[in-house]
């Protein structure tokens, strides 16, 4: 396990670059599915604009106009802000010992932060005042739903990120009120369905007053969120965050991380020892979950049974010959890789809806067969991941499996509803496009 940057390049490249430590491998991966899902959704969104789904709003710009104040102060306080930090990450002794903790801390660098304000400040007046026309003129221009994907994505991302944590600390009531500021701004505890159901309605809001009908947008981006879930899980196996699964007792841990057989001895030793508390830290103790299952065939063990050496939440118990500096704890009773799974089934799936996407023709149905995958995906999850349990007339749901249920519900219903979905916002051919953004 790799909790940053850092230590990928230096395993893998041989280099020691301290600076990395402050890009973990969770926020990486989460940053290329972004990436990712954008590169996706923009192609998607353009061939529907060809195909004449989509239409266009009007926009009036002002160009050949001066720099204002507002803009350039604006310029100075976040352009400070950034050298402040991550300057002084660079150049202040010993700030890379903690870099998360430097970064939300009161430390930084002034006079870094002071000469690269002022740099980027005076290049966008020069630049400005470079393009500056003797009487500004006022164009209009159409922006297309294909010339929105930058706005998206940053919409998505900051709603996405506030719903994780919302609904995680929803899920882990206890754990929050036992420290509330600490949870909020810890780096792990993320809840993928908070996110995306905050992210859909922000989203939802943002195409109906740009008058863009949403249900042909969620059949755009349906692969791309597949496949940028699959990714995002990667960097959740790679970083060990957690979000692993029960414990699968066929295997024990050797003091090094790695794999030993499992009798029922040992098991019972390790689990009066470690109860749940390191399988979930912060969870209120809980009857331990665990089933066994012996790799089968020739699949190598790591698949069915993983310890997360070097995990990010610094979980289990100390790891023999680490040289991972505090990152050196791993599991004692390996636990089923569920992150590694989900990536195989989410890859699966997105290969599958991007090979309907010019096939299905009836708006909204590809978004409901997304919804129904994902749904059944997370369902099957479940069943061998740790997570809170509720009780509810006597079944046990977790979160994930009340909201995948209800992901499967409502992508059927989608799914016989869709052909008698209107659309408010007729479109218009391509070639009405005035001038392009």
């Amino acid at each position: 396990m790799y909790p940053n940057l850092y230590y990928v390049l230096r395993d893998f490249f041989g280099v020691n670059w301290p600076f990395f430590k402050i890009i973990g491998t969770f926020g990486f991966f989460m940053a290329v599915a972004f990436f990712a899902a954008a590169l996706l959704l923009d192609k998607e969104l353009k061939r529907k604009q060809a195909e004449g789904i989509f239409t266009y709003t009007e926009r009036v710009i002002t160009v050949g106009k001066p720099a204002g104040i507002a803009e350039l102060l604006l310029t100075f306080i976040l352009t400070f802000i950034v050298g402040y930090k991550v300057l002084g990450l660079l150049f202040i002794d010993h700030a890379m010992d903690d870099p998360i903790g430097f970064v939300f801390s009161a430390k930084g660098s002034f006079v870094f932060g002071l000469l690269l304000s002022i740099f980027l400040t005076g290049w966008l007046w020069w630049e400005k005042n470079r393009e500056k026309l003797p009487t500004p003129e006022q164009r209009k221009i159409h922006i297309w739903p294909g010339d929105r994907v930058g706005e998206i994505t940053v919409i998505a991302v900051i709603a996405g990120l506030i719903g994780a944590k919302i609904f995680d600390n929803l899920e882990n009531w206890s754990r929050f009120v036992a420290d509330p500021v600490g949870n909020l701004f810890s780096r792990s505890g993320l809840t993928f369905y908070g996110g995306l159901i905050i992210a859909t309605l922000a989203l939802w809001y943002y195409f109906y007053k740009s008058k863009i009908r949403f249900i042909d947008v969620c059949d755009a981006a349906a692969p791309s969120l597949m496949l940028a879930y699959g990714i995002g899980r990667i960097g959740c196996h790679i970083s060990g965050d957690g979000d692993w699964g029960i414990i699968n007792s066929a295997y024990l841990a050797e003091p090094n991380g790695g794999l030993g057989d499992c009798n029922p001895n040992k098991l019972n030793t390790a689990l009066n020892m470690y109860s749940y508390i390191y399988q979930y830290p912060g969870a209120n103790a809980q009857p331990v979950q665990h089933k066994t299952v012996d790799a089968f065939g020739g699949l190598p063990d790591w698949l069915f049974a993983y310890s997360y050496p070097h995990n990010t939440l610094k979980a289990g118990v100390p790891t023999t010959n680490c040289n991972f500096d505090e990152y050196c704890n791993h599991l004692p009773l390996p636990v089923f890789p569920t992150p590694l799974y989900e990536v195989i089934m989410a890859l699966l799936i997105f290969a599958l809806l991007w090979s309907l996407r010019k096939k299905i023709k009836i708006a909204g149905r590809l978004f409901a067969v997304y919804l129904i995958l994902n749904g059944v995906e997370r369902f099957l999850i479940e069943q061998i991941r740790v997570n809170t349990k509720y009780s509810f007339l006597g079944l046990h749901p977790t979160q994930a499996e009340l909201i995948s249920l209800g992901l499967v519900v409502g992508g059927i219903f989608l799914y016989w509803y869709a052909p008698k979905i209107k659309n408010p916002f007729p479109a218009k051919p391509v070639s009405e496009e005035a001038e392009p953004t």
